[in-house]
């Protein structure tokens, strides 16, 4: 049966991200969370999550804007 709830620790893992970037977004109000025992998000609410949020640039989660690819062009050439 695939996983119906995610610690932090394997939502930050499947993100590339960090742990404390996931703490970040669950303050913020970006994701969703329930506490049982520790913070736990559900894989539906990670889904709608990143479904939402696709196109847009969460480096900065106070500054949130669309994801310009000639902006990535010139940092990556």
């Amino acid at each position: 049966m695939d996983e119906m709830i995610y610690s932090v620790h394997e939502v930050a893992k499947m993100l590339h991200s960090s742990p404390n970037y996931v703490y970040k977004l669950i303050d913020n109000g970006f994701l969703p969370a329930i506490k049982l025992g520790s913070v736990k998000i559900l894989k539906s609410t990670l889904i709608k999550f990143l479904m939402e949020n696709e196109g847009k640039d969460l480096s900065d989660i106070n500054n949130i804007k669309k994801i310009e690819i000639s902006s990535l062009v010139k940092s990556n050439g």
